[in-house]
């Protein structure tokens, strides 16, 4: 049963349009970590992962789960402590070494030959690694598919130009039985530029529609005090369950 929101919003094409160009470079995001603007990580585990981790999960042990532009979630933590495998994807190397420093992980980096100047930082347990690269230079040859994807503040983060390119990426590291959880945002654009991005049901539905089931799981209304500097007065956090269609 879907949570009922206080607000939904629906965006006209042309304010959907607004942000369509709006394009930051990788070094923007590793400035903002260098600087501690960081207020998209959450120092608790996400409550729209937690609620729905049985749908993802489905009885399944020691899943291997793919974090995209992972940041240093807690949840890599939570879930690994579960017994499950966690790889993630993080540009920042800032970003990494607090993950691992905040949890008292010992680590150790490896450069990857897969992709020059990238390095992958592993638990010393080998339940975690994450790979300090360009999220677009990582593929299934480098560590196969995953059983599972936790794709928070991710889609919303990446370029809205990029999405197609991302979303090709993401389908192709899905294995055959992967559960897809996607965490997506809907505000009116035209108060806000991002990141994060507006990602609406429509977007969804054009970029993994044809190859995925799409399920909505939940629906919530996310506006706290601190979103209100951003300009906007409503914001709608949504969460899809997608699962590759049979062939």
């Amino acid at each position: 049963m879907l949570d009922t929101p206080k607000v939904e919003y629906s965006p006209s094409e042309s304010e959907m349009a607004v942000q369509a160009d709006r394009v930051m470079a990788l070094e923007e995001w590793e400035e903002r970590w260098n600087e501690g603007r960081i207020g998209f990580h959450q120092p608790h585990v996400h409550r729209m992962l937690d609620s729905n981790l049985d749908k993802i999960l489905c009885g399944r042990q020691q899943v291997r789960f793919f974090f995209p532009l992972c940041g240093k979630a807690v949840d890599m933590k939570w879930l690994a402590d579960m017994g499950h495998v966690i790889v993630g994807v993080e540009f920042s190397e800032k970003g990494i070494k607090q993950f691992f420093e905040e949890h008292g992980l010992q680590y150790k980096e490896e450069p990857v030959p897969a992709v020059p100047e990238a390095k992958v930082f592993k638990s010393s347990d080998g339940k975690i690694s994450i790979y300090q690269c360009d999220l677009y230079k990582f593929s299934s040859a480098i560590e196969g598919r995953f059983g599972a994807v936790w794709d928070r503040g991710s889609l919303v983060a990446i370029n809205p130009c990029d999405r197609q390119k991302y979303a090709t990426l993401m389908k192709s590291l899905m294995d055959k039985d992967c559960r897809y959880l996607l965490d997506t945002l809907e505000y009116n654009p035209e108060f806000y530029k991002g990141p994060p991005f507006l990602v609406t049901e429509e977007a969804v539905q054009a970029l993994y529609g044809e190859d995925c089931d799409i399920e909505l799981l939940q629906a919530v209304d996310a506006l706290e005090e601190r979103h209100k500097a951003w300009g906007i007065d409503s914001l709608l956090e949504k969460v899809y369950l997608l699962t590759l269609k049979p062939n």
